[in-house]
């Protein structure tokens, strides 16, 4: 087949697929003897079963095919004849739906007629804002009192179905699964940016969106200020990691987090001591506490101030993340006796913080004040 006999062909085939599921809808939407003489809850029980298909897709099918073939008649027409696709057809119809059942039925029609117009120029996710806003193009005068009620109703169920879920994975990993509304997810988004943002490089070397947003994430967690957060426990909300004192300065160890069974390695710990509101407990031989670290062993904010004036960037070699975007590494960590005061501060990007902290790399101090990565052989 030539070039332009192929473009021809998946064009024709996409609307005989469309006529054709169409077609399958309609009968769907007069079927329900189907199910009654075999004992089915409807049809779409009964085709799911029969055809080894998923059940929520005959479902949501049955449920198109029901509304085009008793209420949304000219939207079901415009699909017979293949100038809407099923995409389309779903994210109208449910527009449609969603408009108010005491609406003047005059306008309903003119929603309808309006919509199926639209699906000839707009994608489905276009038809979606569209039929959002319907009332405001076919009833300006009252659109904006039925967008707030519309609104006010968005926002509740919202409210009452927003979830988050945690599943551990068993290999170090837990899935985090939420329902957020959305201005509140728009929030979030707009803060996991503000992380990532100044980290993106050359196209080539940028790491892919999602795994940006999830390191921006536990940054964002490890840079929330404990003393604003609600009381828990008697004390504002903090983590302390225990580990033993020689632990603490070896690569290959571990610690663990109070009231969990999780571990950490002490590379980590060290890491998170230079920035986060971690309190780590040091024991000694008898398991014995020597030491409880304080947020003192923490940069202050004039410190920080006076380390961006100072660095202005990452100071890892080679990185152009600006200073704002950085955090404040211990040039000597403070489990070998170093300090927390300008000369031992250095500002590291996200990335290379977790590089100093990283056993398999060695680092060095450049004349020029920069820190150089070697993996170590």
């Amino acid at each position: 087949m030539r070039t332009s006999e192929k473009a021809d062909a998946l064009l024709k085939l996409v609307k005989i697929e469309t006529l054709l599921t169409a077609l399958r809808m309609q009968i769907m939407a007069t079927a329900d003897e189907v199910a009654e003489e075999t004992g089915a809850r409807d049809v779409a029980a009964w085709l799911a079963h029969q055809t080894r298909s998923n059940s929520k897709s005959c479902r949501a099918d049955l449920h198109l095919a029901t509304a085009l073939e008793a209420r949304w008649t000219r939207l079901g027409s415009a699909v017979a004849a293949g100038g809407v696709n099923l995409a389309q057809a779903r994210v109208i119809a449910r527009a449609l739906d969603e408009l108010p059942t005491d609406l003047d039925p005059d306008l309903l029609v003119k929603a309808e007629e309006h919509l199926i117009e639209a699906a000839a120029h707009h994608y489905p996710d276009e038809l979606r804002i569209l039929g959002r806003r319907i009332l405001d193009v076919i009833a300006p005068e009252v659109g904006e009192a039925e967008e707030a009620k519309q609104l006010q109703r968005e926002e509740e169920r919202a409210w009452k179905t927003t979830s988050l879920t945690l599943t551990r994975r068993g290999d170090g990993t837990t899935r985090l699964t939420g329902v957020l509304p959305d201005a509140t997810a728009t929030r979030l988004v707009t803060y996991l940016d503000a992380y990532t943002s100044p980290r993106q490089q050359a196209a080539t070397t940028a790491m892919p969106q999602y795994r940006a947003r999830g390191q921006a994430f536990c940054a964002l967690l490890e840079h929330l200020d404990p003393a604003k957060l609600p009381d828990h426990g008697g004390d504002a909300t903090t983590v302390m990691v225990v580990i033993d004192r020689d632990s603490l300065t070896r690569d290959l160890a571990a610690a663990g987090l109070v009231g969990t069974d999780d571990k950490i390695t002490a590379a980590e710990a060290r890491r998170l001591a230079c920035t986060a509101q971690i309190i780590p407990v040091v024991l000694g031989g008898k398991s014995e506490i020597l030491d409880f670290g304080r947020t003192r062993r923490l940069f202050s904010r004039a410190q920080h101030k006076a380390m961006r004036l100072r660095d202005n960037r990452c100071r890892g070699e080679n990185c152009t993340v600006p200073a704002t975007w950085c955090e404040a590494h211990h040039w000597e960590p403070w489990s070998k006796g170093g300090k927390t005061d300008l000369d031992d501060g250095v500002l590291l990007c996200s990335h290379h913080h977790h590089k100093a902290h990283d056993p398999r790399y060695s680092v060095e101090r450049i004349p020029n004040g920069n820190i150089r990565f070697h993996r170590r052989t």
